[in-house]
């Protein structure tokens, strides 16, 4: 990649990162694609009417509601369209309105909605992309949106309204992992590993920062005992018995140890990549009698929303193309395979269940292939 082309990538991902916080903010952003059409978006989880009135102003039509496919399924609607779904206007008509559509936790409380009928011409580049910049913001998968024809840009620009394009959108997660730089290192012994390096990697937009946690001296000649593990705050840091991942994150690290060396990737991809908040309404919903996998997949994700070219990148900088992954899921292995790392050896990683994740293990076998 050319100079140039790294400052127009870089600012690229910056414009999706600020994008990102104006969604969180519950303000709007103009999207354009690259076949001519433009949307402007705001996050349906942080819709207010005032921000709704204001959309159909600037584009002079009413707004739609844009919910993935998942989403849709759950709600009963046809699905004529691509990847996401819009519901008109007269299917919801107030904010309020359109969070009911977007958050499941409010379904049991609204039985007798509906029945719903989704538009039935294409959607836009433009579109699906906002539904990805709610993704990429950890806010529910689902945006209030209008189409605008451009003669409205005077208008945008006195709301201070930012204009990003749908491709940057589309490509941000790849590109902020593609992109993941040492930022520093420092020795920091561990309960049951004292010889340990932990290294923090950020992308150029300043995102969040994964970590190598580097145990004893691996040689770099020969695969390396290496663990990815997911940030959860639950288990990780307040004992959460609800999932496995405190047993796991503290068990790889003491095997790694006994074995004389490793790395654990620990990767800030809460929540299978949903984020803490989208977490703790799945967890609402798995009160409801809901799975794991029904559950992110009623809120609108997939079942499991993350990237493994994090890990892959930090290991090729460590030096390391060859690993023994300690693991159960496949699709690490999977992962680390599609993105130029030879996985030699599956290292099985489990661990006793408890009275409440003997389910959530059984779900994590049954649905999702882990070898447990």
């Amino acid at each position: 990649m050319t100079a140039i082309e790294n400052t127009s990538s870089n600012a690229a991902m910056l414009a999706v990162d600020r994008a990102s916080h104006d969604f969180r903010r519950g303000r709007s952003i103009q999207i354009r694609d690259d076949a001519g059409s433009t949307v402007i978006a705001v996050a349906a989880e942080m819709g207010t009417d005032q921000a709704i009135s204001r959309l159909a102003e600037l584009g002079g039509d009413e707004p739609a509601i844009a919910i993935t496919h998942h989403r849709a399924r759950t709600l009963k609607v046809r699905l004529y369209t691509d990847e996401i779904v819009l519901l008109p206007f007269k299917s919801w008509r107030t904010a309020d309105g359109a969070r009911t559509i977007a958050d499941p936790t409010t379904d049991l409380a609204n039985p007798l909605r509906g029945p719903y009928t989704a538009d039935r011409d294409p959607v836009s580049a433009a579109s699906i992309a906002a539904v990805q910049l709610a993704k990429i913001s950890r806010l529910l998968p689902s945006a209030i949106l209008v189409p605008c024809d451009g003669n409205n840009d005077d208008l945008v620009a006195e709301d201070g309204i930012a204009s990003i394009r749908a491709s940057d959108v589309m490509s941000y997660e790849m590109d902020t992992a593609g992109t993941l730089r040492q930022v520093t290192a420092a020795r920091v012994p561990l309960e049951n590993a004292e010889n340990t390096r932990i290294l923090t990697y950020r992308s150029p937009d300043g995102g969040r920062e994964h970590l190598a946690i580097v145990i004893g001296e691996p040689p770099t000649n020969r695969p390396v005992l290496a663990r990815i593990h997911s940030e959860c705050f639950t288990g990780d840091l307040i004992g959460s018995l609800k999932c496995d991942c405190g047993q796991q994150l503290r068990g790889a690290i003491s095997q790694i140890a006994e074995e004389g060396g490793g790395i654990l990737l620990y990767l800030r991809q809460e929540g299978r990549g949903i984020g803490l908040t989208n977490k703790l309404r799945a967890y609402a919903l798995q009160d409801q009698g809901f799975d794991t996998v029904e559950a992110n997949e009623r809120l609108g994700f997939e079942s499991d929303e993350r990237i493994f070219l994090p890990a892959a990148r930090i290991l090729k900088q460590l030096g390391f193309d060859q690993v023994r992954l300690m693991t159960n899921n496949p699709d690490k292995v999977e992962g680390l395979t599609s993105f130029g790392i030879e996985v030699v050896e599956r290292v099985p990683h489990a661990f006793p269940s408890n009275d409440h994740n003997e389910f959530y293990l059984s779900v994590k076998k049954e649905k999702s292939g882990h070898l447990l």
